[in-house]
């Protein structure tokens, strides 16, 4: 995902409502997220279906990798003979 542009990837409300299919192409074309305001503040992000997978991935991974990290600092870990014996008999039933 590309960064945002302050000044072309902010837009109101108002302004992203009547141009919406604009804003759709810019999106897709640029691989920029959109920062939708109202009232001044930031109220919402538009991003490509590619981008949002992206975060979706690296949140899941990051995730993953978090609880490996606690896992073994919990010492919550086998040994590759326990692991070894443990997926024998899993594969076993």
């Amino acid at each position: 995902m590309k960064t945002i542009s302050i000044s072309n990837d902010i837009v109101p409300i108002a302004e992203f409502k009547t141009g919406i299919s604009k804003w759709f192409k810019s999106i897709q074309k640029a691989g920029h997220p959109l920062i939708i305001t109202q009232n001044g503040k930031p109220a919402g992000v538009l991003l490509s279906p590619a981008d949002y997978d992206e975060l979706v991935y690296n949140n899941a991974f990051l995730d993953s990798v978090g609880k490996g990290i606690a896992d073994a600092e919990s010492e919550n870990v086998y040994s590759s003979k326990e692991l070894k014996a443990a997926l024998i008999e899993r594969k076993a039933r």
